[in-house]
């Protein structure tokens, strides 16, 4: 079969790869109908995340029809089922998976030694995310092994299109639980650093769940506007001072809420501060560059919130203490627990008050999905959100 598989740092090739098989009892192999390319597989190509090796395959947003299954799966599971694929690979059974922290499973990642020397403790198996993560195998491909099946899909029994459902797989649900780990209440005002793929969502989910105002920050002015035809806020702060702009829009105050959308490739209006942790990132002194969420910690109001749902790796430098702590603000963060958000956010698009579809701007075959990393990539023709078709 066809895949999108990593052949080095920038280097996204199609090659033949063979298909998927059964390896365990409860696996499930899917054709994939739809994939597509995410913002965090841009960090595997630029090379912020460690373990990649030559011919793995990316992607982790796909969905499908079920042609497989292995003999302890569920039977409610069946050949001829159209799925969403989550990104976090869960088992369902372990403490946090019981608890619904389902990106922190601690049974799904067979390199879970790995990720602990990283981060202290294991994360959850992640499809097509590097060899820290498990090794799996991603979705950008023409079919799919799905690991422990009956516990990480979601049926689609409707009419509804794979563009309307293909990113409950991962950038719908994770852009809602940014807005959600807000606590938002009737009035706030929610400023989202990053006007990608994400932030948009997070600012759609702010609005479902009562904010008053979202104000949307980016540099792309492609971007600002999709935020603004939504009726968002915009501030671009490659020509404007974020906080001074956030004081004057909030009457002195700050923003109520804060959401990072953006991670640990950020980058910075002011060009000497971008330089700054452009250069310790190069010399591998700190491996984020966390632009996007100094400026929120020293941007939201005291007693505000903190919601940073944009990808980080490793460590980062001159992280503002001082004011998270001197102002009693809340920070949350979190790889999505994305199956604990499939069914509601379905029935919020199946209710229209959700379009997930909005933000695609790009649709092309699997066959070019190296072209597809470039638009993305490198933002040429407004590239937001591309879709691939196997």
């Amino acid at each position: 079969m066809k895949a999108n598989c990593w052949t080095g740092r920038n280097s996204v090739e199609v090659l033949d790869v063979p298909d998927p098989s059964i390896l365990s009892s409860r696996d499930a192999i899917v054709k994939v109908t739809s994939t597509a390319i995410c913002g965090s597989d841009l960090h595997l190509v630029d090379g912020y995340v460690p373990t990649m090796e030559k011919g793995d395959i990316l992607g982790h947003e796909f969905m499908g029809e079920v042609v497989e299954v292995g003999p302890g799966v569920n039977p409610k599971l069946r050949v001829g089922d159209r799925v969403v694929v989550p990104f976090p690979i869960a088992c369902g059974s372990c403490a946090s998976c019981r608890a619904q922290l389902y990106s922190c499973c601690e049974n799904t990642n067979p390199n879970a030694g790995i990720s602990e020397k990283l981060f202290g403790h294991p994360t959850a198996g992640i499809y097509g995310y590097s060899h820290l993560t498990g090794g799996f195998a991603g979705g950008q491909s023409e079919y799919a092994r799905v690991v422990l099946a009956d516990a990480n899909v979601l049926k689609i029994d409707s009419d509804l299109t794979d563009e309307q459902v293909l990113f409950l797989s991962d950038i719908l649900p994770t852009g809602y639980m940014g807005a959600e780990m807000c606590d938002i209440q009737g009035g706030d005002v929610v400023a989202v650093w990053g006007a990608g793929p994400v932030g948009q969502f997070a600012m759609d989910s702010a609005r479902v769940l009562g904010a008053e105002k979202v104000i949307a920050i980016d540099k792309e002015p492609y971007r600002l506007a999709m935020a603004a035809s939504q009726g968002y806020e915009t501030i671009n702060f490659e020509d404007t001072d974020v906080r001074s702009a956030l004081l004057e829009l909030t009457g002195g105050r700050g923003p109520d809420k804060c959401i990072d959308a953006v991670g640990l490739e950020a980058t910075h209006g002011a060009s000497h501060v971008h330089l700054y942790d452009r250069a310790k990132q190069a010399v591998r002194s700190e491996t984020d560059r966390p632009h996007a969420l100094r400026q929120a910690i020293m941007s939201c109001r005291s007693g505000g919130v903190v919601s940073v749902i944009g990808v980080y790796g490793g460590m980062i430098d001159k992280f503002p203490a001082g004011a998270w702590m001197n102002r009693s603000l809340t920070l949350r963060t979190g790889q999505c627990h994305v199956h604990r958000y499939m069914k509601p956010l379905l029935g919020l698009i199946e209710q229209g008050k959700l379009d997930p579809t909005r933000i695609i701007t790009h649709r092309l075959p699997l066959t070019e999905g190296p072209k597809g990393y470039d638009l993305f990539k490198n933002k040429k023709d407004h590239c937001e959100k591309v879709v691939l078709t196997p």
